[in-house]
């Protein structure tokens, strides 16, 4: 099987890989640090704010089943990209990291769509660089530990 990977922050990192992992089409997920400038951060590093990275979750998909616009109108509706939540280390910013031109393209048409209905987005659009995966106690913690994020607005 054939499949692509997308990589997003908008929050915690936790209910938001519950909330992709339950996505049609997605096969795999992991949750983890990037976009900032530490070579091996820690969970506990990203808190205190000195990394640079967000946490972020990174989505595998089959792209026979869905794809990659799909999996960005999906992250709109996890969390308010208005918010700006750049400050303070950024740890919980909303940010799309493409991992290919044709990511990107559609990523840019999502964000001008998102604008257009009147809203300041916050939402960084960057490359993926590397994914440092996060700890393992980290990694379905919302299955693992039964606190299960509140379900979706239909």
């Amino acid at each position: 099987m054939h499949t692509e990977c997308a990589t997003f922050a908008c929050g915690c990192f936790w209910s938001k890989e519950y909330h992709f992992s339950r996505q049609r089409g997605v096969v795999a997920t992991r949750v983890g640090y990037t976009g900032g400038h530490s070579q091996h951060p820690t969970y506990e590093q990203v808190c205190r704010k000195g990394t640079g990275h967000c946490e972020a979750v990174e989505v595998c998909f089959d792209p026979a089943i869905t794809d990659f616009e799909t999996l960005v109108r999906f992250f709109f509706t996890l969390h308010d990209a208005s918010q700006d939540r750049r400050g303070n280390g950024g740890q919980y910013r909303s940010a799309i990291f493409y991992h290919s031109e044709r990511q990107k393209a559609l990523a840019e048409k999502l964000l001008a769509e998102q604008r257009s209905k009147g809203k300041e987005i916050f939402t960084e659009l960057a490359p993926a660089t590397e994914f440092r995966e996060a700890e393992a106690r980290h990694q379905g913690w919302c299955e693992r530990t039964g606190v299960l994020p509140p379900a979706m607005p239909k």
